[in-house]
């Protein structure tokens, strides 16, 4: 009796497994008719057979739904799931659909204005966990007391795994003046942390003569308008009679490539290779330094495991171009570049186009950059959430090396 029992309920449960599947590519099919008549995301090529065979079994499938299915059927929200479902599926973490909302946060982050806590994150993809990159200076995160390296595993209560990074960044967002709960694993230990949301301002550079002679650079990101920030501050810097230079990307998550390629292009040497890319096909493209420089002058940039993607592409072009010397540890090895498109709707895609490439033709992805002179954080700093200059043993080398110039 138990065993028919259980054979039952083994079937029932094939049966809802095989209905969710079934729904599943309606809304897909659903969705595809919808774009194509829409000409809102893009055309796809297929066998017209095969499609119209498809057509003909998945409107019977939608007609039983549309006589039987006792609930309200949005086809707004099936064709916003069936398009995230169908880009997800790519198994690849950094291509993605988002919604009209999401997009609209997007564009909002990118020109330096949002509400929330202030952090960059990133999946990190062996552990499928969600990683803090590092807090915006004096954002709500920052003052909370939360840190680079910091793994957030559960938003308000609920967990959250790498490949849920955007669903995650859009609980932590929310409106200003709330509060969002945040379970944080940190060196072994479980920490709870309540942030409260506020408008964020954005500044992608921070400058100042750290000594008479040496200035000081940090770049916290590669989002819309920093080459621009850069060369300002770095000219104010100049004013000031600065002969060294110290360009800090540590704990910089990347952002825009061509931001990245701004700044290189302003030390470089006209002519000499900057980035290497190569498409799905193996198709080539060379971006090289296309101005005179206007840097000229010893040059050490700071690196870290959490310096990645645009970060690299500048540590490299320095670098291997011999316009300066890397100090601190192993970057993160992000050598994969996305597009985001915005589309007709309102909505976005992001897609992973290439794959880069140093000037010197070294692959980037899952090796990162090595520095010239590799040196660990000291341990007593690490956990610092502010950390004094005297006290950070990576920018004292830094500044040794220019020193010795």
């Amino acid at each position: 009796m138990e065993n028919n029992n259980g054979q039952k309920i083994y079937k029932l449960t094939m049966l809802i497994l095989i209905i969710i599947i079934i729904t599943s590519l309606i809304t897909a099919f659903t969705t595809y008719q919808y774009l194509s008549k829409n000409n809102n995301l893009i055309t796809i090529k297929a066998d017209t057979g095969s499609l119209e065979g498809l057509e003909y079994t998945l409107a019977n499938f939608r007609s039983e739904l549309d006589k039987k299915y006792m609930g309200e059927i949005n086809d707004e929200e099936l064709i916003e799931g069936a398009i995230k479902g169908y880009v997800d599926a790519l198994g690849d973490p950094y291509t993605t659909y988002y919604t009209k909302e999401e997009m609209k946060e997007i564009m909002e982050e990118t020109n330096g204005n949002y509400v929330g806590i202030g952090i960059y994150m990133t999946m990190e993809p062996e552990n499928d966990v969600i990683l803090i990159i590092k807090p915006i200076e004096n954002s709500p995160a920052e003052k909370a007391g939360l840190q680079a390296g910091d793994i957030i595993t559960k938003i308000n209560d609920v967990e959250y795994k790498g490949s849920q990074l955007e669903e995650a960044s859009n609980k932590i967002k929310g409106e200003e003046g709330t509060e969002v709960k945040l379970e944080i694993y940190r060196n072994g230990e479980l920490k709870t942390f309540n942030v409260k949301r506020e408008n964020v301002l954005i500044s992608h550079i921070t400058a100042k003569a750290i000594t008479n002679d040496i200035g000081y650079i940090v770049i916290s990101d590669f989002e819309g308008g920093c080459a621009e920030e850069f060369e300002r501050k770095y000219k104010e810097l100049e004013n000031k009679g600065i002969k060294k230079l110290i360009i800090d990307i540590r704990n910089n998550g990347g952002g825009i490539v061509d931001e990245s390629l701004e700044i290189a292009d302003m030390i470089v040497e006209k002519g000499a290779n900057l980035l290497i890319t190569k498409d799905k096909n193996g198709k080539e493209e060379i971006t090289k330094a296309e101005k005179n420089p206007i840097i000229n002058m010893p040059i050490v940039v700071l690196i870290n495991e959490y310096s990645a993607s645009a970060s690299e592409i500048l540590a490299a072009a320095l670098s291997e171009n011999g316009k300066a010397t890397l100090v601190g540890t192993k970057t993160y090895g992000k050598g994969i570049i996305q597009e985001l498109h915005q589309l007709s709707d309102g909505s976005g895609l992001k897609i992973t186009t290439n794959e880069y490439f140093t000037p010197k033709y070294n692959a980037i992805h899952k090796i990162g950059i090595y520095p010239d002179i590799e040196l660990e954080l000291s341990e007593e700093i690490k956990n610092q959430v502010v950390l004094e200059e005297k006290d950070d043993n990576q920018l004292q080398k830094a500044i040794e090396v220019l020193n010795q110039n």
